[in-house]
C-alpha cells in the first residue's frame, strides 16, 4: 500500500509520497510513486501514485511515451493538452485503459488490479490545479473547502489536515502538516514506509521548486516527528474532564 497527500494552496502546490511496495511481509520494495514532466515556465504536472504496480507503471510509462512520440496532438500528450483539465482526462483514461487489460489478463484467476492517482499541475497564464483519479478514470478536483487530496492509507494522516490546513497555509507550514501527516500515517500502518518524496511548486512558476528525498533516518524528519509527538502528550495532559 502506500499513502500520497497533495494541498491546493493560494501559494502554491505541496505533494508528499511514500516509497513502499509489498506484495506480502516478506517481500518489499522502494518505488518511486512520484513522477514530473515539466517545460519551465510553460507548463508543470506532477502525478502521485497508488494502487497495483503493474497499473501504475505502465500508465506513467504509456504517458511519458506519449509525450515523446513525435507525433503526439493535444488530445494524446499531456504536455500538448490545451488545459491541465484536459491533461487530467488523458491521464484518467490512460488509467482506466491500463487497469481494464490488466484486469483482463487476471480475470482467469479471479483476481483485478486497481490503482489511483493525485495530478497536480499548471500552465502559463492559467489557475493551478489539483485532481483525485479514480480506478475508473473518473475525477474530482480539490477546492478552497477542500484544498487538500489523498489516496492510499489516507485515513490515519486525514485529521491533521483537517484541522490546519486551508488555502491561506503558507508553503512551509504546508510542508510541516504534510509531513506531520506521513509521520502519523508512518505510526499507524506498516505497508507505508520510507524514503519520503516532497517537492513543492510556487504559484505561477510552472516549474517544481524544491525535490527533497527524505531517507530514514533522516535528523529533521526525526525531530519534527518527536516534537509532534511531545506537543501531543503535553496537549492531552493538559484536557481536563
Amino acid at each position: 500500500m502506500t499513502y500520497c497527500v497533495g494541498l491546493l494552496l493560494n501559494e502554491g502546490m505541496v505533494l508528499l509520497s511514500d516509497t513502499r511496495t509489498n506484495a506480502g511481509l516478506d517481500n518489499i520494495s522502494v518505488y518511486r510513486k512520484m513522477f514530473f514532466f515539466e517545460e519551465p515556465g510553460e507548463r508543470v504536472i506532477v502525478i502521485l501514485t497508488a494502487g497495483s504496480l503493474s497499473v501504475t507503471q505502465t500508465a506513467i510509462s504509456e504517458l511519458r511515451e506519449a509525450v515523446d512520440d513525435p507525433e503526439s496532438t493535444p488530445e494524446t500528450s499531456i504536455m500538448k493538452a490545451p488545459t491541465i483539465l484536459m491533461a487530467a482526462g488523458i491521464i484518467g483514461n490512460k488509467l482506466a485503459e491500463v487497469r481494464g487489460q490488466i484486469d483482463d489478463k487476471l480475470s482467469a484467476m479471479r483476481q483485478g488490479a486497481t490503482a489511483s492517482m493525485i495530478v497536480a499541475g499548471q500552465r502559463r497564464g492559467a489557475p493551478m490545479r489539483l485532481f483525485l483519479i479514480y480506478p475508473e478514470g473518473n475525477f474530482i478536483q480539490a477546492t478552497e473547502d477542500t484544498p487538500f487530496l489523498q489516496i492510499g492509507e489516507h485515513k490515519y494522516g486525514k485529521p491533521l489536515l483537517d484541522r490546519v490546513v486551508t488555502p491561506a497555509t503558507s508553503l512551509e507550514d504546508a510542508q510541516k502538516a504534510v509531513l506531520l501527516s506521513m509521520d502519523s500515517t508512518l505510526r499507524s500502518n506498516l505497508s507505508v514506509g520510507m524514503p519520503l518524496d516532497l517537492c513543492v511548486i510556487e504559484k505561477d512558476a510552472c516549474a517544481v521548486g524544491l525535490k527533497r528525498r527524505i531517507e530514514a533516518g533522516d535528523e529533521a524528519f526525526r525531530q519534527m516527528s518527536e516534537a509532534w509527538s511531545r506537543a501531543l502528550r503535553d496537549g492531552f495532559t493538559q484536557i481536563n474532564i
